[in-house]
């Protein structure tokens, strides 16, 4: 390509992001296949063929707006198989059309695949307003949309359907597999385990006891068979995302698998009766992470943070029961995407300096530590950072018409919207930034204050700190007594390709979540990696950055996960006490200031968010604020001895190693996987 006079990267911008996948479970699923595929280990992921993905983002009236996102086209790379399976509703039966993506391995000949299901009946024609479809045709929407919006009735009864389409043709492939390649069924577990990936995959395990009945192998030998075989990865502690789905529903969708899950919860509670760990709780409902861990053989966190609160408090109960089947792993990042592909500059300067070792094994980078006073290093990496920051400033120039100071610091916080990752708390360090600059306190350089993420389009809080984002942001840009200081800039519509202009330009990484809330993160070590220092809370993987950089290599700040926890317990946080504070009071008050609402504010949704962080303030902003606020202002401070501060992101870089996904899948196939390397 190069030797023609073409830039594969420019090419592959011409190109539509594939729409599988959200936030940072979808990006980490992507890691993990890159990973299994360059270890040499035979492992597909599985999953439906969205049409549209989750939603396009625009802003509109400073607000979001959602519209289908197109991404399949007659030249994608999406192969179509001649698989196809029946899959059985209550009412119907479906016919699946298979597609496969191919994922190879780094410099490796072989690779692996990518297997989507698809429905050959899907109409885009029942789409109307912006994302807004028909729920209940079911031939025609299934694999439309990822996560329909599930507030309604309607809207979680599809989400089954989607699930189970998607566990049926997965277990059904997945016993034709293990059938060619020999298998009597009675071995299964010699030729497959299926790693559970979050809940929405947790139908499998009854359906494989299904399936494997209908071959002639008996209950009991099926439940067995599936003990053996599946294992299950928790990927939160928030309550919202452990699917309990109504008995009720299970019987509208699914009939014939409902006897099994009632079989399943029966045998559970010969083990242990206790509201605690039962599958079927006493309101009818069906606790799909209750299954996994009652029915899997391991069962993992995936931060040593989060895998402690999981034994400790989130899944205690089971913890008792089962602790043979707890296990940490850590999540990691593949670094040929985010460090090769997103920053060649740096990556190329590395290849010098270290070798191509890093490639294969990351902990390789450890070798900069030789370096961290090196002048030619601290200054290739200020070229390099500078360089990446003018290729964001001309992108988001060319697609969102913004204009910002490559010389300013910049300060980012890119992911999902939700209140757990406090991007409210950012937005009102802004909003103290602003007062004391029109105050008269100039800071020593200019800040630039990135957001990028989509929220939920039924979460009206998070749609709520989206529009005051964007209203701020136009009110310091038309203040010229804070326009040449600070800049605030929404990306619209973020994600993968966004991200990778983004992040290697950082010289912050925000990751604020409320101590206790996020059960890893990713983007935290893909910064990490492209040489941005974090401030952040003592939560998720952060704890176990702060402890290879050391304290005096990243910014902690705010309360710990046991004080925060029992806050909850105890009932001991109050908002109000701190909104009355002389530092807290003027921020929350000037959300609603007719600064903000000339420019465009919304009364409704500022004063809601007002009041939210008033008189409820579930994630406790306003707990960590004022740390927060002072943290930010000696990181802003130490920036300015250039010396000192990339000593500090050549350590960074040194110690980002261990979060490679090459290590993550080493630990999944050494401790629960055991497959052969191809």
């Amino acid at each position: 390509m190069v030797a023609a006079g073409k830039d594969l990267i420019a090419i592959e911008d011409m190109e539509l992001e594939p729409s599988l996948g959200n936030g940072g479970l979808g990006r980490l699923a992507a890691c993990f296949l890159d990973s299994i595929a360059s270890l040499g280990l035979n492992g597909d992921g599985v999953g439906l063929n969205y049409h549209f993905g989750l939603f396009r983002q625009l802003f509109e009236y400073h607000q979001q707006s959602a519209v289908p996102n197109e991404w399949i086209t007659p030249r994608s790379w999406l192969t179509e198989s001649p698989i196809s399976y029946q899959v059985p509703f209550a009412n119907f039966t479906l016919t699946s059309k298979l597609y496969d993506i191919d994922v190879p391995g780094y410099k490796m000949e072989r690779k692996n695949r990518l297997r989507l299901f698809d429905l050959g009946s899907v109409d885009d024609n029942i789409i109307y307003d912006g994302i807004e479809f028909d729920k209940e045709d079911i031939f025609r929407n299934l694999t439309l949309f990822l996560y329909p919006d599930d507030s309604t009735d309607e809207g979680k009864v599809l989400r089954i359907f989607q699930q189970y389409f998607m566990v049926s043709n997965a277990a059904q492939l997945l016993i034709d597999e293990a059938v060619a390649k020999g298998s009597n069924l009675h071995d299964l577990p010699d030729y497959a385990v299926v790693q559970i990936n979050d809940t929405h995959p947790s139908l499998v395990i009854p359906e494989l006891i299904r399936l494997l009945e209908l071959r002639g192998i008996s209950f009991d030998e099926a439940v067995e068979i599936v003990k053996k075989m599946t294992a299950y990865t928790n990927h939160t502690i928030l309550s919202e995302a452990l699917e309990k789905w109504p008995l009720d529903f299970l019987n509208y969708v699914v009939p014939h698998l409902v006897p099994f899950i009632v079989e399943l919860d029966r045998r559970a509670k010969e083990v242990k009766d206790d509201p605690a760990v039962n599958i079927i709780d006493e309101h009818g409902r069906v606790h799909m992470a209750h299954m996994d861990i009652h029915y899997g053989y391991s069962i993992n966190g995936v931060a040593a943070l989060h895998t402690e609160i999981l034994k400790t408090s989130e899944l205690k109960a089971f913890y008792e029961l089962y602790p043979e089947k707890f296990n940490n792993k850590t999540n990691g990042i593949t670094f040929r995407r985010w460090l090769m592909h997103a920053n060649p500059s740096l990556a190329s300067y590395l290849d010098g300096l270290l070798g191509h070792g890093y490639h294969h094994d990351a902990s390789e980078l450890e070798k900069l530590l030789d370096y961290k006073n090196d002048k030619e290093l601290k200054s290739w990496l200020e070229k390099t950072k500078q360089h990446n920051k003018r290729k964001l400033q001309r992108h988001i120039a060319k697609t969102q018409g913004v204009h910002v100071n490559p010389e300013s610091i910049f300060d980012v916080q890119i992911k999902r919207m939700h209140e757990y990752k406090r991007q409210q708390m950012n937005v009102l360090y802004v909003i103290h930034k602003y007062l004391d600059i029109k105050a008269g306190n100039i800071p020593t350089r200019p800040l630039t204050v990135f957001f990028g993420g989509k929220a939920a389009p039924a979460y009206t809080t998070a749609q709520d700190i989206i529009h005051l984002i964007l209203v701020l942001s136009q009110v310091i840009k038309n203040d010229p007594d804070v326009a040449p200081h600070l800049q605030l800039v929404m990306i619209e519509n973020y994600n993968v390709t966004e991200a990778s202009y983004i992040i290697p330009a950082a010289d912050i990484s925000e990751q604020i979540s409320l101590a206790s809330k996020e059960a890893s993160g990713t983007g935290n070590m893909k910064f990490m990696l492209n040489g941005a220092l974090t401030i952040g809370t003592d939560d998720g993987a952060n704890v176990e950055i702060h402890e290879l950089v050391g304290d005096e290599n990243i910014y902690i700040f705010g309360q710990d996960s046991q004080t925060v926890i029992e806050h909850y317990a105890n009932g001991t946080y109050h908002p109000y006490s701190f909104y009355e504070r002389e530092a807290i009071r003027p921020l929350i008050d000037f959300i609603t200031s007719d600064t903000i609402r000339h420019a465009g504010g919304i009364d409704e949704r500022l004063w809601r968010l007002q009041d939210n962080l008033k008189h409820n303030d579930h994630f406790m902003t306003l707990l960590d604020l004022e740390d927060y606020i002072s943290t930010k202002e000696q990181m802003l401070a130490d920036y300015e001895d250039r010396d000192s501060w990339l000593e500090k992101v050549i350590v960074n870089i040194a110690k980002a190693g261990f979060f490679s996904s090459d290590r993550t899948i080493q630990q999944y196939n050494e401790d629960i996987w055991h497959l052969e390397v191809k």
